[in-house]
C-alpha cells in the first residue's frame, strides 16, 4: 500500500474473484458462469442501445423496473437495479448496518459479505455452519442483528426451505434479512412472495447466472417501498447512472425471452444431476446442490491437488483455502460436453492417486 491509502482501510482484505487466465484455452468451470450466450433477444435490444451511448442512462431504469415488475409480481417502488448484485448488497451493508446494527452470516457462504462489513466498518459474526454444511435456522433466531443469508448458499449449494427463511425474516422483526438469491432459479424457493408479508425482508438477485449476463453486470434487490427508498438514498448518493444503457436493455429482452430462460435452467439442471452421479460413481462425496454448481470432495485426493492436476489439464474449478472446505472444490455447471470431459479428466487422476 501507498503512504497516503486511508488508515481505515488498512485491514481490509478485498474480495478475490474466481480466476481469468488467459495463458492457454480452458474448461471454464470456475465462476458460476452461464454456459449458454445471452437471449437473442438481450443481444438485440443491447445493440439497438449501443447506438445512444452518447447520453446517459436513465437513473430509474424505468422500463427495465416495468418489466421485472409484471414479470416478478411486484410493485416499480417494490425494486431497485445495480450494477450486479454485489452493487446492491454492498448498498444494504451501508443502509442498514453500523455499530449499533451489526451483521450476521454464515461462517461458509459468500466471500464479499465480510468485505462488504469491514468496507462499511460494521461488526459481524459469523456463525458456523452445522457439520453437514447446512443452516441452523434457531441460530438465526430473534439475535438482533441484521441477517444475510445466500439461499441456495454458496460455496456449498445448499438451499433452506421457504417456511425457515420466514421463521427467520419473522423472528428479526426489529432488523433487516437479506436474502441473497443469486442461484435461486436453479431449484430453490424464492423469498420474493414475502415481501408484501414483511416490512424487514430484502431479497437480492441477479441476472448473471440463469440469464446469461455476467458480463454485463445486472442485479436487483425487491423489498417494500420504504427499504428500497432507503437503498436508493444510497444509490444517488454513489453513482445515480450505475447500470448503463445497454445492459437495462438486455435485461429488458432477457426478462422478455422466458422460454429461452427455462429451456437453459431446465438443461442446468439436468446436466448438475448427471454429472452428481458420475462424480459419486468416481468416489465423490458431493452436496446437494439447487444452483448452477456442485460442491465435491474425494477421499483419493485432496481439495488442492485435483484444482492444480485439473488446471494442468485445461479444466479449471474454484478450490478455497479455508479449512472447513479446503478439500471441496466447487464445479460449474457447463455444458453436457464440458461436463463429461471434465469427469473423463477427475476419473484419469484419482485412477494415479490410487
Amino acid at each position: 500500500m501507498s503512504r497516503f491509502f486511508s488508515k481505515k482501510f488498512e485491514r481490509l482484505t478485498p474480495y478475490t474473484p474466481g480466476e481469468q487466465p488467459r495463458d492457454m484455452k480452458y474448461i471454464k468451470l470456475n465462476t458460476n458462469e452461464s454456459p449458454y450466450p445471452p437471449s437473442p433477444s438481450a443481444a438485440e435490444f443491447a445493440k439497438r442501445e449501443a447506438e445512444k451511448l452518447q447520453l446517459y442512462s436513465d437513473p430509474e431504469c424505468t422500463d427495465l423496473v416495468n418489466t421485472a415488475a409484471k414479470t416478478l409480481g411486484l410493485g416499480e417502488d417494490e425494486i431497485i437495479f445495480t450494477n450486479g448484485s454485489d452493487e446492491v448488497l454492498n448498498f444494504a451493508f451501508a443502509a442498514f448496518c453500523d455499530s449499533d446494527h451489526p451483521a450476521a452470516f454464515p461462517d461458509v457462504t459468500y466471500g464479499f459479505y465480510k468485505v462488504f462489513a469491514a468496507f462499511n466498518g460494521v461488526p459481524y459474526e459469523e456463525i458456523p455452519l452445522r457439520a453437514d454444511f447446512t443452516v441452523d435456522v434457531n441460530d438465526y433466531t430473534g439475535i438482533n442483528k441484521n441477517i444475510f443469508i445466500a439461499n441456495p448458499n454458496a460455496p456449498t449449494g445448499v438451499a433452506l426451505p421457504l417456511c425457515d427463511i420466514e421463521k427467520i425474516v419473522r423472528s428479526n422483526p426489529d432488523n433487516i434479512v437479506v436474502v441473497d438469491e443469486a442461484y435461486v432459479d436453479f431449484g430453490a424457493e424464492s423469498a420474493l412472495p414475502l415481501i408484501g408479508k414483511y416490512g424487514n425482508l430484502l431479497v437480492t438477485q441477479t441476472f448473471s447466472k440463469s440469464r446469461s449476463l455476467a458480463g454485463a453486470r445486472l442485479g436487483f434487490g425487491a423489498a417494500q417501498a420504504p427499504l428500497i427508498r432507503d437503498l436508493n438514498t444510497v444509490k444517488y448518493s454513489t453513482n445515480p447512472y450505475n447500470v448503463n444503457r445497454m445492459t437495462m436493455a438486455a435485461g429488458v429482452g432477457a426478462l422478455l425471452d422466458t422460454e429461452y430462460f427455462e429451456r437453459n435452467v431446465k438443461e442446468t439442471i439436468e446436466t448438475r444431476e448427471f454429472t452428481k452421479v458420475e462424480l459419486e460413481k468416481l468416489g465423490f462425496t458431493v452436496l446437494p446442490s439447487q444452483t448452477n454448481f456442485l460442491f465435491a470432495e474425494s477421499d483419493i485426493t485432496d481439495g488442492e491437488t485435483l484444482y492444480l492436476k485439473l488446471k494442468e489439464r485445461g479444466i479449471l474449478v474454484r478450490h478455497f483455502t479455508q479449512e472447513r472446505i479446503k478439500d471441496y472444490n466447487r464445479i460449474t455447471i457447463g455444458t453436457k460436453e464440458q461436463m463429461i470431459k471434465l469427469i473423463e479428466t477427475v476419473g484419469k487422476i484419482t485412477e494415479g492417486t490410487k
